[in-house]
């Protein structure tokens, strides 16, 4: 369900850039461009302006109900109800090898390394 309301939200924001950037400029909120001498308040809506408004709208419930879901997902969840004990290491038939030694790589300065002999 969150899917499908994440996907609808994504439509309703591309189409909303899309709606608002076809728009012409009214310039009312810079106090740019248009108007004259005779502004008289608000003009009317346009058929573009009241669909930006019902997208708006939209966009705005696909958010809240992406939060409602999101809540009631989260609310199962929590670091302090489950077990907290990291798994068990994997077991590998591989023995440990020890850390004794030299664990630097040989420099060429070295001499050829050759493991030590045996006692026979």
């Amino acid at each position: 369900m969150q899917n499908i309301v994440l996907v609808i939200l994504l439509i309703l924001a591309l189409s909303l850039i899309v709606t608002v950037l076809m728009q012409r400029s009214e310039g009312g909120g810079l106090g740019i461009g248009g108007g004259g001498g005779n502004m008289s308040g608000r003009p009317p809506a346009s058929p573009a302006a009241k669909f930006t408004w019902i997208l708006g709208a939209g966009f705005m419930a696909a958010c809240l109900a992406l939060t409602v879901i999101s809540a009631r997902n989260a609310a199962n969840d929590s670091l302090l109800s489950g077990d907290l004990t990291p798994p068990a290491a994997a077991e590998s038939d591989a023995p440990a090898t020890p850390l004794g030694g030299n664990l630097l790589p040989p420099s060429t300065t070295d001499g050829p390394t050759t493991p030590p002999k045996a006692d026979e």
